[in-house]
């Protein structure tokens, strides 16, 4: 059985033959394959320029060490001031002269579609964009002042990626669409259900609706506590949901939604099995630990997590002993325990 056979039977409400593994880059020297690949169009992806990347529609990002490279917003170059502007700001770019065969030629020869499922990913959500033009402060401010303006934005920014997400389908013929918007701290939402409802889901539903025309299956991808949303993705089409924090009742939310939503991560990203002093038992610990929790019953995709500096030995020991946890563990797991 392929890496991605297994995972389409989670997907499916079956019970897998080994725990499958998330984007997680696999421990060195493993004979595993990867189980999915990101589908992202390349002349979408942020660009280079000096000491900042830029994302397609001109926000600045810079990267910390801390986080292994990975990028936020750049604090106050935000490029929208005022909502009521946004024409004069926000301007989609012209994909009409794209050679989109080519391109997913090239972004996709590295994978193995016999091997691994390939997930499509376009953008970062609507919510999540409005907050990389505006920042926080500015942009909740919109949402609650100018609700109005804020749906002509996601109008515009919907049609531009509707029409992406119809040609990555055609041409990078992916397996699951991802639906990205970080919507919630670890405490709360950012946003009240009734306002994600008015605002962010037509849009999102949107996207997922062309998904699921496509026979693709819809993965939510939403940090922190945001369980309360869950019946509004189900009734979007969404079948699986990543990260899966821990903050969130996921034992009651696996029980509750059996069958009709894989859980990914339910790992502790943020806890003692990730801080710098953690020991190699800590972790390996910790990934027997997720596993046992959640594997049973199928429903589940380990994705297990750490952060850290890329010249940081400390950090390189934890991932280690993480992927290789798992692939001591988790690749038994059900032959172990049924």
């Amino acid at each position: 059985m392929t890496e991605k056979e297994n995972v389409l039977k989670v997907l499916n409400g079956e019970i897998p033959e080994w725990v499958p593994r998330y984007m997680t880059p696999p421990v060195q020297g493993s004979p595993y394959r990867p189980a999915f690949a990101m589908a992202m169009p390349s002349a979408l992806r942020r660009v280079v320029r000096g000491d900042e990347e830029y994302d397609i529609w001109g926000v600045p990002y810079s990267a910390t060490e801390n986080t292994g490279g990975m990028a936020l917003p750049t604090p106050g170059k935000f490029i929208l001031d005022d909502i009521t502007r946004w024409r004069d700001v926000i301007k989609a770019p012209d994909i009409s002269g794209i050679d989109w065969e080519r391109m997913a030629k090239e972004d996709m020869e590295h994978v193995d579609r016999n091997e691994t499922i390939v997930e499509m990913h376009t953008h970062v959500g609507y919510f999540q964009q409005l907050m990389a033009f505006m920042g926080f402060s500015e942009g909740l401010m919109a949402l609650y002042e100018e609700p109005e303006e804020c749906k002509a934005l996601f109008e515009y920014m919907a049609d531009f990626y509707d029409e992406v997400a119809k040609k990555t389908i055609e041409y990078y013929k992916p397996d699951i669409m991802l639906l990205n918007d970080d919507i919630a701290t670890a405490l709360n939402p950012f946003i009240s259900i009734d306002m994600y409802r008015e605002l962010i889901r037509p849009y999102a539903a949107r996207l997922a609706e062309i998904g699921r025309n496509g026979g693709l299956y819809i993965d939510m991808h939403c940090c922190g506590r945001c369980e309360e949303f869950i019946d509004d993705w189900l009734e979007m089409g969404v079948t699986m949901w990543n990260p899966a924090q821990i903050m969130n009742d996921l034992k009651s939310i696996k029980a509750k939604y059996a069958g009709k939503l894989t859980l990914v991560g339910c790992w502790d990203s943020s806890g003692p099995p990730a801080w710098p002093d953690a020991t190699e038992e800590l972790v390996r610990s910790e990934v027997r630990k997720c596993i046992d929790t959640y594997a049973p019953g199928g429903g589940f995709i380990f994705w297990g997590s750490m952060y850290g500096a890329k010249e940081d030995q400390a950090f390189h020991n934890r991932v280690f002993w993480l992927a290789d946890e798992y692939n001591r563990y988790g690749r038994t797991w059900y032959k172990k325990h049924g």
